[in-house]
C-alpha cells in the first residue's frame, strides 16, 4: 500500500474556548498530576500566577500558553485549541499528508517501512487509519475480506473484526485487551469524538467462544506480550513497537505512528526471511 492522503481530523470535537483557556490548563494540569506550584516552578512563573490564569483573573501570553502546554506535555493539535481558547490563532499548521510540503516526510517514511521488509510495518494516524504498508503486512492481511480494506483500511477494524485477523489471532483476549487498553490511554489524552466511536465500534465486537489463549504452545520466554497470529498453517509470533516523531512543528506529523512487528522467535524470523528468497 503507498501513503494515502490524510482523512478528516482525528479531533472532531470543536475546541472548548467558550470554556477559556483557565479551566483547560487547570484540567491538563491535573490530568497530569501537578500541582500549581510545581507547574509555576517549572515554567519559571508563580504560583500566584498559575491560579489567577486557571481561574480568568489573569489572561495569559501567548508565550505562556505554549509554555505551559509543554511543560505539561499537551499534544501538539490540544496546544492549538488552548491558544484559541486564550484569543489567539493556532502555532502548528496541519498540513494534508499529501502536500508537497510533505513530500520528504513521505519518502522517509516510505523507505523505513520497505527497508523493514519482511518484517511487518505500517503507519497509522490518530485514528488508527493505515496510510501506508509494506508487503510484511499485506501478506498477514491476505484473505481479510475487500470490504475492511476500503475506502481507508483500520489497523484496529483489521486486527479484531470477525472477519479481519481475529479469528487467525491465536491469542486474541490477551491481545485484544491490549489494543483496547492502548486505545483507552489515548482518549485519555485526546477529545477526539472519532477516537472513541472508533473504541466503542472495536470493543463491541463479538469474540468467539472458542478464542482461547493458546495455553498448549510451547513455552517461550517472549520479551514483551506477541501477537501470536497463524499463516499458511504456520503460528507466526511478533512483538511490536511504536515509534513516533520527536518536537513535531506540525499536527498531522504529530499525530502519525509508525508501528513495526518484530519477530518473537527464532521460527518466525526464519520463515519470513525464506518467503522473500
Amino acid at each position: 500500500m503507498a501513503i494515502v492522503a490524510s482523512g478528516p481530523s482525528a479531533s472532531a470535537t470543536a475546541p472548548a474556548a467558550d470554556k477559556g483557556v483557565g479551566p483547560l490548563l487547570r484540567a491538563w494540569r491535573e490530568r497530569r498530576r501537578v500541582s500549581q506550584l510545581e507547574l509555576a516552578l517549572r515554567a519559571d512563573s508563580s504560583a500566584r500566577h498559575i491560579s489567577f490564569i486557571e481561574t480568568g483573573r489573569s489572561r495569559p501570553s501567548e508565550e505562556m500558553v505554549l509554555r505551559l502546554a509543554d511543560h505539561l506535555d499537551v499534544p501538539v493539535r490540544e496546544r492549538n485549541s488552548l491558544l484559541l481558547a486564550a484569543g489567539y490563532a493556532p502555532h502548528y499548521p496541519e498540513t494534508p499528508l499529501d502536500d508537497p510540503a510533505l513530500d520528504a516526510l513521505r519518502d522517509g517514511m516510505e523507505r523505513l517501512i520497505q527497508g523493514y521488509e519482511p518484517y511487518p510495518a505500517l503507519v497509522v494516524d490518530a485514528c488508527y487509519t493505515v496510510v501506508a504498508a509494506n508487503r510484511g503486512i499485506a501478506m498477514l492481511l491476505d484473505g481479510v475480506p475487500e470490504k475492511l480494506m476500503t475506502p481507508a483500511p483500520n489497523a484496529m477494524r483489521l486486527t479484531l473484526h470477525p472477519e479481519g485477523l481475529a479469528p487467525r489471532i491465536r491469542n486474541l483476549r490477551e491481545w485484544r485487551g491490549h489494543l483496547l487498553a492502548q486505545m483507552d490511554r489515548q482518549i485519555a489524552l485526546q477529545r477526539s469524538d472519532r477516537l472513541r466511536a472508533l473504541y466503542e465500534e472495536v470493543a463491541a465486537y463479538p469474540v468467539p467462544e472458542e478464542a482461547q489463549d493458546d495455553e498448549t504452545a510451547e513455552t517461550v520466554a517472549y520479551f514483551a506480550l506477541p501477537m501470536r497470529i497463524e499463516h499458511a498453517g504456520r503460528i507466526l509470533s511478533f512483538v511490536s513497537s511504536i515509534s513516533t516523531f520527536n518536537t513535531p512543528m506540525d499536527v498531522t506529523v504529530a499525530e502519525l505512528a509508525i508501528e513495526t512487528f518484530l519477530p518473537a522467535d527464532p521460527a518466525t524470523a526464519k520463515y519470513l526471511h525464506t518467503l522473500t528468497g
